[in-house]
This record gives C-alpha cells, structure tokens and sequence, in this order.
C-alpha cells in the first residue's frame, strides 16, 4: 500500500507548481495521540506507531510539517505537495494548500485560512498557527506567537510563550511541555524525567526520560522523543 502512496506522491510532484514561498515545516518534535496510536513528526519525517503493538513505521512521505489523528487515521500535512496524506492503511491524498498545523478536525494552512479532511473550507485564523488542537469540549485552538487562541471566536486563553498545547477535558492548556491529566494523577514530561503528581501535587513517582511529546493511548502513557524512540507506561510509571 505504501508503494501506491509513494508512486501517488510522485505524480503530485511532477505536476505541483512551483511556489515563491518558503517551506516552514518545524524541525522540533510534534505529536500527535488516539486511541489507536501515536503519530509524529521531528526533522520533517513523519512515523506512526499503532496500538498495541506500537511497531514504528515512517513511510516514504515527503518533509512534513505536522500530523493528526482523524476517525482512527493516522494523516501527515505535506506542505510542498499542498496535501494531506495518510501514514498506514488505505493510502488517501488529499488537496489542501500549504499546510502549516493540524487538528483532529481541521487542516489550518501557512496564511492561517483552514479546511477540513475532505478539502471543505472550514473556519481559520489570522496568522500562521505553530501548533493545533481539538480540546476536550470539542472547540478548535491553534497556537500562534505563543498564545492559545480558540478559533471560533479568536479569544485568546491567560498566558503567552507557550510551545505545547496539551488536551484537558474542558479543552486545552498552553505549556513548555507535554502534560497528561488523568484520575491517576498528572503526568508531565519536565526534560530529564517524566513526573508523576497526585492531586496536591505531591511528586508519587518518576522515571528518566529525555525531551519528548507525551499523550493517553486508551489506558497507557505513552512517550515519543525527537530520536522516534516509543515509549509505553502503566498509570504508575511501569514500562510496558
């Protein structure tokens, strides 16, 4: 099925037009978790690794600037072809401009204007969004110059000079790094650990871990770092 996506992403580049603007796919680490799997981006390759087994596989897709998760498909942003492309499964093109973020429901372009997974033009933002994300109270929110930005209305959440948005059940949350709230605890991943909190925030527990992007797959924590190391844990930091 790759083959067919990869011939498929050949054709589009021999008849892509040439563009005027520069690429600005971003080389730091995105992430993207479902309940199928985790899905990511660093350096432009693309990869997705799958639940339960979480075998990585990074297909042969052009530089990439984000990826997503939608209705259980794992989707890279490929801005110099102007399309969206799945990682795994039935392979599938889309055509939607030059695309700076994605979201579970919208792919928001470099000028900030946005579609969704079936090219429909959806709402968008002014700017170019860093990052995107479908909260838990299903609103979208993008982050542009650091601030969090719901983009139904353009309000602008408390704070500025985040670089994450992390998922919370009443929407998102801006930070420096990857969070996970759960019954559990709250987990974060601090640079050189990866933290586990309970409700007064009283460290319960913590093991090493290096920079990365952290996120639920059904009932595991689970990690991703800028090598595309995978990495599985219980609520109470066990590995997997």
């Amino acid at each position: 099925m790759r083959v067919l996506l990869s011939a498929l992403l050949l054709s589009l580049t021999a008849c892509a037009p040439s563009v005027t603007t520069a690429s600005r796919p971003d080389d730091g680490l995105r992430a993207a978790f479902s309940e199928a799997g985790v899905a990511w981006v660093a350096a432009g390759r693309a990869c997705v690794a799958r639940a339960p087994s979480f075998q990585v596989s990074c297909p042969a897709v052009p530089r990439a600037a984000d990826v997503a998760w939608q209705a259980g498909q794992a989707w890279a942003g490929v801005p110099s072809l102007g399309v969206i492309v799945t990682l795994d499964g039935a392979p599938r093109t889309v055509t939607v401009g030059r695309v700076a973020a994605l979201s579970a429901g919208r792919v928001y372009r470099e000028n900030g204007t946005a579609v969704d997974y079936a090219g429909t033009p959806a709402a968008g933002v002014l700017g170019t969004p860093a990052a995107a994300l479908t909260g838990g109270d299903g609103q979208e929110y993008v982050l542009l110059d650091g601030r969090v930005v719901r983009v139904a209305d353009g309000w602008a959440l408390p704070g500025a000079a985040f670089t994450v948005l992390n998922w919370r059940a009443d929407g998102v949350q801006g930070d420096q790094q990857s969070q996970v709230e759960i019954p559990a605890g709250t987990y974060r991943l601090t640079g050189d650990h990866l933290e586990r909190r309970d409700a007064a925030g009283v460290l319960r527990g913590r093991v090493p871990h290096p920079p990365g992007r952290l996120g639920m797959v059904g009932a595991w924590l689970v990690t991703v770092d800028a090598r595309g190391a995978v990495r599985v844990f219980t609520p109470d930091l066990a590995a997997r």
